[in-house]
């Protein structure tokens, strides 16, 4: 059937039709939980970020979930209810020059590199960046009603690849649940190539590597999942079918709204890593 054809239109409109349906029905069983705006110390610099926390005293299980490139992030509302609603607290650390966070904006820099120098630049600025994702992790990890043994780190596209750098750091992480970590760069820099091979074959945690089929580019999950193979690392590797008609869709949308697809297995997965 074309994919222009009338039929093929209207499935496509039911399906998103369903899913919209889908995610109020969850916001409104998760009770939208408000987030709290923290503030906490990183490199000289005074960082912003949001917790939400279920009800109750703890101490709670944690997931520092990590932004994409964004330069608004904001709070991660339908991830920040979904993790709360199942007993974790979600902290979402702005890294510098992010969201409410002050320094440089990571994209304006890497826009106006040469091209020759793009990729090693984009290693560096995101390897400085996780110096800000150690320094949430060192925030969470002080907070009275969360358990700072049982943390997972998980992120989107950027956030993904600083999900990876900090799990191969020991820094007493329970887990990594990178989501289409290098999908719109891999192709482009083999020094993100690099680096992300790297650092999942000295992984100090579990791995579960996702993405959706229709994101822009699932070469990275193949390759990553291989590479943790050869090394004998704990991993789970998921190309779910796609989410959404576009590959931004398939992208951030399917991180940040597709709760009712992956959250099951995120959840089997934390829990298994809390066991091993």
């Amino acid at each position: 059937m074309p994919a222009s054809s009338p039929a093929r239109r209207a499935r496509d409109s039911l399906v998103r039709a369903s899913a919209f349906l889908a995610l109020l029905a969850f916001t409104a069983a998760a009770g939208a939980a408000a987030p709290q705006e923290v503030d906490f110390p990183s490199g000289g610099l005074q960082l912003h970020g949001f917790l939400f926390k279920p009800d109750g005293d703890g101490p709670f299980p944690a997931v520092l979930y990590n932004h994409g490139s964004e330069r608004r992030p904001g709070s991660k509302p339908v991830i920040g209810d979904f993790f709360s609603r199942h007993g974790y607290v979600l902290f979402v650390p702005h890294r510098r020059g992010q969201g409410r966070s002050p320094g440089g904006y990571i994209m304006d820099a890497l826009n106006a590199a040469q091209r020759p120098a793009r990729g090693q630049m984009m290693v560096s600025l995101l390897d400085q960046q996780n110096e800000d994702v150690v320094a949430a992790l060192r925030y969470l990890k002080s907070l009275p009603y969360v358990q700072a043994g049982d943390i997972a780190v998980a992120g989107c596209s950027f956030g993904g690849i600083q999900t990876l750098l900090a799990a191969e750091k020991d820094l007493g992480l329970r887990a990594a649940i990178p989501f289409a970590a290098g999908a719109m760069t891999w192709g482009g820099s083999t020094e993100i190539q690099e680096r992300l091979i790297a650092a999942v074959t000295r992984a100090t945690v579990p791995v579960f590597l996702i993405q959706a089929e229709n994101d822009y580019n699932l070469a990275p999950s193949r390759a990553l999942a291989a590479a943790l193979e050869r090394a004998g690392k704990r991993y789970q590797a998921k190309i779910y079918p796609p989410y959404g008609t576009t590959a931004e869709d398939g992208h951030g949308g399917f991180c940040g709204r597709g709760v009712e697809v992956w959250g099951g297995d995120v959840l089997s997965f934390l829990e298994a890593s809390r066991r091993r």
